[in-house]
Order: structure tokens, then sequence, then C-alpha cells
């Protein structure tokens, strides 16, 4: 007896380790799927001992050694949630509502069975409602409020016997909302497009405490009713013969109001003083902007950014249109709406997105930029097949265009800007494929004394960071030019920076290229659908001055003036560089057989252009 007790204590010791490892691995893999610019996730590592247990880690609690609540809320955390998450099947409560979650919601959530609160309100999450939810038995709370989630709500939650509280408001559900639904003790639907109304089927119950004045209670509640439904209709009217005024003022076309000073309130008064009255900003309707997206349907989605969806439009003069809709909820998301109202509308630029105007509509609050076909530069340098249709000349253009683009930035306009997220995804094409910078959500005006800033909340994307920034959240123009330099390498190399591995050895493409370099191997690094034409003497020098961008100092950098100089002349010689930023380097000599195509040199005198 004492040794099966032994047996069993030592397997439920051993068992849970096995709890820990998997519930480790599975709460990483949600992180990694998440963009975390506060850090509230950094203590969530991936580990290779097993003894590793996740009840330490901060926003996470436990019942023994078993995951039981993640309790993220409010901590504007962005990107998709990952389904991971649904192996800890042990997981009673999850709240990440009031974040800038995107993407669908992941059909395995319904593997959680013992799940009794899922909080998924105020967040980006587009898609119908999963069927898989109705699984979950044990679910009391269920909140999706403020999504932008479509189609019908599925009849297979009318099994959620157990479901106390359901908050399905605005989103854009349409149909039927299932009997059972009704007999909820709490719900809510209002804000959709569902067949409900205050006369037969309310769209909202609140559970009413019953005491000894309930009936009084009632008597006044309904007399509110009847006075709040009185002055809707009121108001209502009001907005009905403005309209029609202002058709019967209007031209029958879709119309933009210029406006020099537009106010609108969200918790603290943010006013947009858009400067001069031949200004071209314009102030969108909503109706307008709501009719050019149909509705923000899934189909003219263009992708989705950490503050909120994209949306492609089409007014009915042909102007095409892209729409940035900002996620209500988000207080961060609001602080770099204002910021880029306030600074792009002053900028104009051909290698800058051209921002036509915004749109307010309650708690709605929307960009209007002009539409670029091409979309990003991501979309074709890190693909396969699309990388094929940038031949070395048009990469040139776009880097010259981008480094212009900063330039300008950083010099020439009447502000000087320190963009601070620039990256491939942020890099617009036009019908030609002239680079555009976009999104300006991050960025940074100075005086025209000032250099460099410092910041406690460092934002922007691991892998075009400079190291003096994410590590000290020192930023200064020689961050731009750092970004910009990791943006050239990928442009030519075809690979992004983070997450790129060379057989183990290298911890990214800046170390890689380095020692290529220093190796004077560096056509090597040449992206192979541009490799089968040969190597020129362009693209080592683009790789030069990519490198010089990147180095760790940023005293050793150049600036864009500079590197504009540097990729105008093919006669000026170029300094050597000196080593990248996070370069961590460990070189296997034995391994270094290289399996892509590489470049026949067709310069036969450019080695001399440094001086070797």
């Amino acid at each position: 007896m004492k040794s099966l007790a032994f047996g069993l204590l030592l397997l439920g010791f051993l068992q849970s380790f096995v709890t820990s490892d998997y519930q480790v691995k599975a709460l990483y893999e949600m992180r990694m799927q998440l963009n975390d610019d506060g850090g509230v996730l950094n203590e969530w590592k991936e580990s290779n001992d097993n003894r590793m247990t996740p009840c330490s880690w901060p926003h996470v609690i436990c019942q023994g050694n078993r995951v039981i609540e993640i309790t993220l809320s409010s901590t504007d955390l962005a990107g998709i949630l990952s389904p991971s998450i649904a192996k800890i099947t042990t997981l009673e409560k999850l709240s990440l509502d009031g974040n800038g979650i995107g993407g669908r919601i992941p059909e395995e959530l319904g593997n959680l069975s013992s799940l009794t609160t899922l909080f998924l309100g105020r967040n980006s999450f587009s898609g119908s409602i999963p069927d898989s939810l109705g699984r979950l038995s044990k679910l009391q709370n269920l909140d999706l409020s403020e999504n932008y989630l479509t189609g019908e709500i599925p009849i297979s939650l009318s099994n959620l016997s157990s479901l106390n509280d359901i908050n399905l408001s605005d989103n854009s559900l349409s149909g039927e909302i299932p009997e059972q639904l009704l007999q909820v003790a709490q719900y809510n639907y209002t804000g959709n497009r569902l067949n409900c109304s205050r006369q037969s089927t309310p769209c909202e119950k609140q559970a009413i405490k019953k005491g000894p004045n309930t009936k009084s209670n009632l008597w006044t509640l309904a007399t509110a009713s009847l006075l709040g439904v009185i002055f809707c209709i009121i108001i209502c009217s009001g907005l009905i013969i403005f309209r029609r005024l202002g058709k019967a003022l209007g031209t029958g076309r879709w119309r933009a109001r210029d406006r020099s000073k537009v106010i609108v309130h969200q918790d603290e008064e943010l006013v947009c003083v858009i400067e001069g009255n031949d200004s071209e900003f314009k102030y969108f309707d909503y109706l307008q902007v709501l009719e050019a997206t149909n509705n923000f349907s899934v189909e003219n989605k263009l992708g989705q950014g950490g503050f909120g969806p994209v949306y492609k439009g089409r007014f009915p003069d042909g102007l095409e249109i892209a729409v940035k809709r900002l996620a209500s909820h988000s207080g961060q998301g609001f602080a770099e709406f204002r910021n880029e109202v306030h600074l792009i509308a002053k900028l104009q630029h051909r290698n800058l997105v051209r921002l036509l105007g915004c749109c307010f509509q309650g708690e709605e609050k929307m960009l209007v930029y002009e539409y670029l076909q091409n979309k990003s530069l991501d979309f074709f340098i890190f693909d396969k097949t699309r990388k094929t249709l940038l031949n070395w000349d048009k990469r040139l253009v776009i880097i010259e265009g981008i480094a212009q683009g900063l330039l300008y930035l950083h010099k020439h306009s009447r502000l000087r800007v320190i963009h601070r997220d620039v990256k491939a995804s942020n890099i617009l094409l036009d019908i030609e494929m002239n680079p555009k910078i976009s999104d300006f959500g991050l960025a940074k005006i100075f005086s025209s004394n000032d250099t460099e800033g410092n910041t406690k909340r460092v934002v922007g994307t691991y892998g075009y960071m400079a190291p003096e920034y994410a590590s000290e959240g020192l930023f200064s123009m020689k961050s731009d030019v750092f970004s910009f330099g990791v943006l050239t390498l990928e442009a030519i190399v075809g690979q992004r920076n983070s997450g790129f591995h060379y057989h183990g050895e290298f911890l990214n493409l800046l170390g890689y290229a380095w020692w290529l370099w220093k190796d004077q191997r560096w056509f090597e690094l040449v992206d192979t659908s541009l490799a089968k034409g040969g190597c020129t003497l362009g693209m080592m020098r683009c790789i030069n001055i990519a490198l010089l961008c990147v180095q760790e100092n940023a005293i050793d950098r150049p600036t864009m003036s500079d590197v504009v100089a540097m990729l105008g002349s093919e006669n000026m010689t170029l300094p050597e560089p000196k080593h990248p930023g996070y370069f961590h380097v460990r070189v296997a000599k034995e391994v270094m057989s290289m399996t892509a195509e590489t470049c026949t040199i067709n310069d036969a005198t450019m080695s001399s252009t440094l001086g070797r």
C-alpha cells in the first residue's frame, strides 16, 4: 500500500510538471500573437525547463498548479488571439475586454469546457460568432460587445443553460435573436441590425432588484422611459428636417465640409484645429463613409492595425479611399488619432501618404486617406511569388523614395518630425509602385532646435527599433535612420530582420549581413529573385549604406541628408560600417555552405569604392 501511495504521489508530482509545461507553451504562443507595446506580458516566457510554472506570471491566476483565470482587461494589447489558449482546458475565466485585439474569435474556444466567464468586449474582433461557443455548458457571463462581428447569432448559443448575462451590443449582427437568449437574466443586443424593438422584443434587459419599493420604482422607470421616447422623437424629427435641408442645399453628390475647427468630446475634449481657410483637409459625413465602405463590410477590409481596422471605400464620383477606423475603447489609439490628425494634415510630400480628412460620429473616429492600389511593401518583398515583380530598379526607386520622405520629415517640413515606426508594412505603394510613408500615430514633433527626446513608454516594432530607443527610450532622427537601414536590407535580401535564422547561427539579419560584408561576400545577401540578373555596384552601395544606418552607436550613423546624398552619387566614397546594433553572432565555420542562389558579379571595379 505504501508503494502504491508513493507511486500515486510521484505520478501527481510529475503530472504537475507536464501541466506547467503545456500551459507555459500555450500562454507563450498566445503572447507571440499579441502586440504588447506596454510590456504587460514581458514575464510570459518560453522555457525548456519542464518545472517552470506560469502561476507566478502577472495576470495569471492558478488553483493548485493549473491556470484558471487570465485577466488582461484594458492592457493596451493588439494583434490576434491565438487558438493555443484553448489548450488550457482548466481555464474558468478569460478577460481580454478593452483592448485592440482583432481577427476572428477562435473556434477552439469551444474546447474550454470549464469556462464560466468570457469577456472579449470592446476589441476589434471581426467575422461571425463561432458556433463552438455553444459547447461551453458552464458559461455564465459572455461579453462580445463593441466589436465588428457580423452574421447571425448562432442558434447553438441557446444551449448555454447556465448563462446569466450576455452582451452582444454594438456589432453588425443581423437576423433573429434565438428565443432562449431572450430568457437570460440580463442581456443587451442594442446597436445591431437584429429583429427586435422596444414595443415587441426588447433589445436590452437588465436585472431588476426586487424590494419594498419595487412597484414605485417601476412606475418611475415607466415615466422616465416615456419622457425619453418623447425626447428622442423630438430630436430625431429635428435631425430629419436638418438632413432634408442639407440635401436641398447640396449638390446631390457626396459632400465633404471644410472645417477650420472640429470639436469632439470623448472623456476629455478633443480639439482638432485645421489651420488656414484654404486647407484641403475635409470633414466627412459618417453616413457617406458608411455607404462608401459598404457598411464596413468584411469584403472591403484591407487589414487590421494595432488600434483598429482599415477599409477600402469608394465615393459615387469614383474617388477611392482607405478608412482607418479607430477602435472606440482604446485610450492609446485615441491619443494617436489626435496626433495623426494634427500632424499629417500639415505635411505634404510625394513620398508621404495623403490624409484627405477625418470623420466623427459619437465614439466613432476615422481617418480618411488616399487609397493606394498596390498595398504595402511587405506584401511584395516577403512573398516568394510577388517579390519577382520588383526588379532591382524598382526596389532602388522605393529605397530612394523612402529616404526622400524621411529627409522631408527630418529637415524640410514646417515641423521636425520623427516617425518612430518606419517599417515595411508602413510603406504603401501607389499604382506606379512609388513609395509613401504612412501611419503617423507614433510620430513626435520637435522644434527646430530640438534633436532628440526620451520616453518611459517605448512604442514601435521590434526588429526596426534602434538599440538606444528599445533599451533607454531615447529617440532621435538617428532612430529613424536605423529603421531605414533595416528596411533597406530587407528590401535587398527579401527577408524580415526579426525572426531571421541562418542555420541557427545568427539572431537577426543585421548580424548575418555584417558578417558577410566583412568577409567580402556581400553578394550572397542579394535576394535570389534579383541574383539571376547578376549583382551590381548599386546593390553593393545600398548594402553599405544600410549597414552604416544600423550601426550600434547613433553618433556613427549618417543623417538622412547624408543618406540621400550617398544614394544619389555613384562616385562618393563610402566609409566602412562598424558593427550593427543587436550584434550577437556565434559562427560555426564548418556549417557555412550556401544553398541559395547567389549573384554573379557584373562590376569588376566595385571593390575599389570602399578602398579596401
